[in-house]
This record gives C-alpha cells, structure tokens and sequence, in this order.
C-alpha cells in the first residue's frame, strides 16, 4: 500500500530542503545577471571596439545561447545524471564570467557574455525540483523557485551600480563567478539526490506535444507577450542608464534611482494582482499593464533629457514590467492543459530569452543609428502591437494545477477514477499518464473542497 496523498499537507523535510536549495542556485545565478543590466551599457562604452551596436549586442548575446540551448540542456538531464548536467552548465557560466572579468575590450566582454549563456540549467533546475517533490507539492515549490528570482532582480538592480562604481565592471563578472561556484557547492553537496529520474510533463519540455501547444493561440499570445517585454526591457537598458548619466546622475549614484522606484512600484501594484486573481479581473489588469508600457515608453520619448522625466517614466514602466512578470507565468499556467504546462513553459521562456537578445541588439543598433529617441519609439511600438494582440486573448480559466499520484490506481480502473475526480466540486479537468504514475488536473480553488478529495484519495489507497 502506497503512503497516503494530502492535498493540503505541508511539504516534508526533504522537499523544503530541495525546493530552499534549488530556489537559491535560480537566486546566486540570476542576481549576477540582473547585477549587469543597469550598468553594462555604462562600463562597455568606454571600452577599446565599443561601438553601441556592439554594446548592444553584449547585452543580448546571452539571451540568444540561453535560447537556443537550454531545451537541449533539459532532455539531457532526462538522459544522463541531473545533476552532473547542471553542474556542467554552471561551469560554463563560470567560465564565461571569468572570460569577460579578464576582458579588456568589448570583444571580450561579448564572448564571455555568450559562453555565460551557454549555461543553460533553467530547465534541468525545473526537472530535478520535479525528481525532488511529490506531486501534490510541486506547484507550490516552483512557486518558491518564482519568488527568488523576483527578490534577486530588486536586490540586484539596486547593488549592481553600487559594485560597478567600487570595482568597475569586471568586479561585478568576478562576484558572477564566485556566485557561480557557489551554486555548484550547493548543487553537490546540498540539493539532494532523487531516488530516480523521471519525465514530468508538468516541468519539462516533451517534444512529441510541441505542435499541441503552437496551435493553442492563447498561449502564442502569451509567448509573444513575454518575448515583447524582454524585448523592451533589454532594448531600453541598452540607453537608459546613458540617459541617466548624461543627465547628471554618477553611474555610482544609479541605485538611489532604482532602489526607491522599485520598492514603490512594487507596492503599486499589489492591489492590481489582487483585483486580478481574488477579482478575476485578469484580462482587463494585464491589458492595462500593457498599455502603461506603451506610455512609459512615449513618455521616455519627450521627457528622456530631463532626469525628473527619466525618473517618472521609469516608474511608471516599472509598474508595468513587474506586474506584467508577475502575471504572465501565471496566465499560461491557466492556459496550458496541466499535462502541457512543462512544453508550454519551455517554449514561452526561449521566446524571452530570444526576446532579450533582439532587443539588447536592436536597441544598440537604433541607438547607434538614429538616437535614443528610435529605441523608445520601436519599445512603444511593439508594446502597443502587444496591447492590441492581449485584447482578443480569451479571459483566463481561473484555475490552479494539481497533481496526484497514480500508484495505487490500475490502470484499467483509469476511466473510473477519472470519473470520480470529476464529480468532486472544484475540479474541472482531469487528464492520467499511469507512465508516469500522475494525474494532472485543473481546479479551481475558490471551489475545491480539499477534505472531500482527501477522504475519496484514501479510498483509493
């Protein structure tokens, strides 16, 4: 007899120690890259072969090998030890900082750039978590995993220029390759062993099931979405910071803007995630975010030689950003069928990866060309192509994913067991994989009595 499922237990030791070890590799990874967005436009213009194409391009090459490899670094770990893929991943995005910590032109700094994103562990980190947790806990440990990394890019937007300032930006690299040494002692002797690996439909891409998510047109929507809001994003740090500079703030001073804007727009927005999720407002909240970057960025256009206009405008686009990233994982979680959720996170963050790279080289490229004004006007653009794509999406199934373990159903009693799932109030979909030993459903939590499910799981044990 297998142990008993608990919808609403708490996780065991094991899973917090996993999912805490886990979640601070995502963290010590991603605060050495967030550290570099406020100041790399900054340092690498004054370095020998600095042209702003190139500066560009430095600062959205990663996005371009993250892109392109970390689908292939996923199905490897499915293949060989999770672990020791992950490890040679961060390896590489150590290497990759020491190569543009030792740069002494800007030619440097771009390799290294691109070798840090060749370290591609996002979805292996994913696929071990998912190895680590039992069904019934796996939301809400990727669910920590997605806080960390919100607490990592506020920490590092406000200490980057301040170590930048200090130690220039080979500093800033360096302290990326310690963070990054860091997270292997983590992975090695922390994070524990899984007892097996296996596949999870609900964490990892599965490439038989890649046609089932391109058809979904919701889900395109919300890749295009977020492949828009990297973009923007990387295009405008490529000359906002300049901006900044050239208007009389020290680069060393940048964080006494970033710390305040970031902490007040982010209890800004509070009460709009609430009206989106307790209100289920969804789509109307997410269109409005979007056109506040279109008015951020029209704002930057007439204001961007004022340091008040630059400050406000960065405000006001903030809101947007972190409600808008806030949101989107949320919205295709929604979206995608639970036994599609793995595929459809894969192919929504390549496309911010590759939203990232384009725009870090468009911007460079526009700013090069034409000025800073070109870069506000194509981010405004392409937000506001974004707003009229987000009007005609559907309004968001407000339900949540959950897991069950299929180990003491049979499988001929699969039709049965679905049946009896979906008479239980709250539970909306249900979809079994005894391959896999789960069962993903959709429910909606407002609704969902957690005792009844418990009591029918018991019954099935």
């Amino acid at each position: 007899m297998t142990q008993v499922q608990d919808v609403s237990g708490a996780m065991t030791r094991m899973e917090k120690r996993a999912t805490v070890s886990l979640a601070s590799i995502y963290s010590l990874r991603m605060l050495g890259l967030f550290m570099l967005l406020p100041v790399l436009s900054l340092f690498t213009e004054q370095m020998p072969g600095s042209t702003p194409k190139l500066v560009g391009l430095t600062m959205g090459i990663y996005g371009l090998t993250q892109a392109v490899l970390q689908i292939p670094f996923g199905l490897l770990s499915d293949r060989f030890n999770r672990k020791a893929i992950i490890v040679i991943g961060l390896l590489l995005f150590l290497a990759g900082s020491v190569v543009a910590a030792l740069a002494t032109d800007i030619y440097g700094i771009l390799i290294g750039r691109a070798l840090q994103g060749c370290g591609a562990v996002s979805a292996a980190v994913m696929a071990l978590l998912a190895d680590l947790t039992q069904e019934v806990n796996r939301t809400k440990a990727m669910a920590t995993i997605g806080a960390s990394i919100g607490v990592s890019f506020g920490v590092a937007m406000t200490v980057g220029p301040v170590i930048a300032h200090h130690f220039g930006i080979s500093g800033i690299f360096w302290l990326i390759a310690i963070l990054a040494a860091l997270a292997v002692l983590v992975i090695l002797f922390i994070v524990p062993n899984p007892q097996k690996i296996s596949v999870h439909r609900d964490a990892e891409y599965i490439p038989s099931e890649l046609s089932s998510v391109i058809k979904n047109a919701d889900l395109l929507r919300l890749n295009y979405g977020i492949f828009s809001l990297h973009l923007i994003l990387m295009a405008s740090f490529v000359v906002v910071p300049l901006l900044m500079r050239d208007a009389g703030l020290l680069a060393g001073k940048h964080w006494l803007v970033y710390l305040p804007v970031l902490v007040t727009s982010m209890a800004a927005i509070i009460p709009f995630v609430i009206i989106a999720e307790k209100k289920r407002k969804m789509k109307a909240v997410f269109v409005g975010a979007v056109i506040s970057l279109v008015l951020a960025n029209l704002g930057f256009i007439l204001l961007h030689g004022q340091l008040i206009g630059l400050i406000a405008c960065l405000w006001v686009f903030f809101c947007g950003f972190n409600l808008l990233e806030a949101t989107l994982p949320s919205l295709i979680s929604k979206t995608a069928p639970g036994d599609l959720k793995g595929t459809a996170m894969g192919i929504y963050s390549s496309s911010q990866f590759m939203g990232a790279f384009l725009g870090g080289a468009s911007g460079g490229w526009l700013y090069g060309e034409y000025g800073p004004s070109s870069v506000f006007i194509f981010s405004a653009a392409i937000a506001a192509s974004w707003a009229l794509i987000a009007l005609f999406m559907s309004p968001p199934r407000y339900l949540a994913n959950l897991l069950l373990s299929l180990q003491a159903v049979k499988p001929e009693r699969g039709t049965e067991f679905s049946k009896q799932l979906l008479a239980i109030n709250g539970i909306e979909e249900v979809r079994l994989h005894f391959e896999e030993n789960t069962a993903y459903l959709k429910v909606d939590s407002q609704r969902l009595n957690k005792n009844e499910l418990n009591i029918f799981l018991k019954q099935w044990q």
